[in-house]
Parts: C-alpha cells; structure tokens; sequence
C-alpha cells in the first residue's frame, strides 16, 4: 500500500465493504427510531453505499454522499445509485430536504464535527430525526489504528482510549473518540433535542466466522449487556436527534 493509500485509510477510515449480521443489526435499530418506509433519506458519508443500498428496501427515496471520489466511484460500479461527492460540512439540499439523516461512523473523520451536525439538523424537516453512530471513548480498543514513531500503523490497540487526551491524540490524530458529554454537546446549540443515547456493541462478525459457537455466545453476552450499566464501555455512541 503506497503512502497516499495508507494516508487516506488513516484520514477517511475503511468504508463497509461488506453486509453482515453486525451491519443488518444496525440497520434495525435505525428502522426502529427512525422509520424508513417510504422516508427521504440521506446518508451521510456512505463509503461505497452499503447503507444505501440497504435502505432501499424500505424506500426508494435515498440519496448518499461521501467527501472521496473513488469511494463514489466504487459504489457507482457496484450498481447503487444517487450517490454523489461532496463535504458533510457543506450538505448541497435545501433545509428541510430529508425525514431520516444517518451519519455512520463519519464525525469522528470530518474537519469540523459541529459544522456536520449543524448541517444534519439544517436538512431535517421538522420532527425528521439523526441517527448518528460514532466511537466511544471508554472502548477499550482504538479501532482506526494509531501512529507509532511517524509510521501509521492499522489495528484495534487496547488502552488508548483510555490514555490522558495530549497523549492520546497523540497516537491517534487522525481520528476523534467521543465521550457522553462530548457527542452530545455536538447539538447542545442546535434546534434539536436528544431522544435516544446509548452505546452498543460490536457484532463480533469476524470473530464468529473464525470461533462459530465461541463467538457467538460472546456476542449474545456483550449485547446483553447494553441493558445494563456496563454498555458505557460499548464500542459506539448510538444517537438519535430529532429537529424542533
């Protein structure tokens, strides 16, 4: 992988690539705060539309947008259409355009996250809700990987969340890791109100496909938990925002 590659892996981070059982229960969860039947939908920051495209089961009505061309290009190839290239700071609708805003992993990656957010509750239409997933702070793993003395290296590394913020934005530069207060301080200013705050967990795919029951049982365990105070440690901060 040459340096640019590897730059905007660390920059952008690695869209969805592929549908499983982690990504159709996410899916699930929007459906159920956020109906999508026959909604206008955008999706904000799709990667190659893997989201859109699923989506579209519900609606046809779906419209996904990422600040890198060859992304675009890929989901283009991949037959997903109303994909377009643009900046999440700078969403090209009309206020009020869309029922459904879901923003995916993709704050944590922007320029500038209260600009997207703003953005998001601008092309809401009143009482449309923002399901917003971005990473939790208290997670013990880092997922985007870090920088180590100038290389960047890819990777889930344990305890960097968790190190004193100079320290850790050391590391991890390239991305942002969201405590309770920090996310939702994002639309503290905005005419908006939170209706849904919680974190969850990972859908543990990868390690399923290597352990089977193993992982399995680990996953219905670390769900499990996002009923319990323990889901303060879970892998994303999962928001649902509504436009007064």
């Amino acid at each position: 992988m040459d340096a640019e590659a590897v730059d905007k892996r660390a920059e952008r981070g690695v869209p969805s690539l592929v549908w499983r059982a982690g990504q159709e229960r996410r899916l699930s969860l929007i459906n159920t705060v956020a109906p999508l039947q026959g909604a206008r939908v955008l999706v904000d920051g799709c990667g190659i539309g893997a989201y859109v495209r699923a989506i579209r089961r519900f609606t046809p009505h779906v419209v996904g947008l990422d600040i890198e061309l060859s992304h675009v290009r890929e989901g283009v190839r991949r037959g997903t259409p109303n994909l377009l290239v643009a900046a999440c700071e700078a969403l090209p609708f009309s206020d009020a355009a869309f029922d459904v805003v879901l923003s995916h992993e993709v704050l944590e990656h922007v320029r500038d996250d209260r600009a997207a957010c703003a953005e998001i509750i601008r092309v809401l239409r009143p009482g449309g809700r923002a399901v917003v997933f971005v990473p939790n702070r208290l997670y013990p793993f880092e997922t985007h990987g870090v920088y180590w003395r100038g290389r960047y290296v890819f990777g889930n590394m344990f305890g960097v969340n968790w190190l004193p913020n100079a320290l850790r934005n050391r590391l991890a530069p390239h991305v942002r890791a969201y405590t309770s207060a920090q996310v939702r301080g994002l639309f503290s200013r905005l005419p908006a109100r939170i209706v849904v705050h919680k974190q969850i967990y990972p859908g543990f795919d990868n390690l399923i496909a290597r352990r089977g029951a193993a992982g399995q049982l680990l996953r219905r365990v670390m769900h499990a938990l996002e009923d319990t105070p323990l889901r303060m440690f879970g892998l994303s901060h999962f928001l649902v925002v509504e436009r007064l």
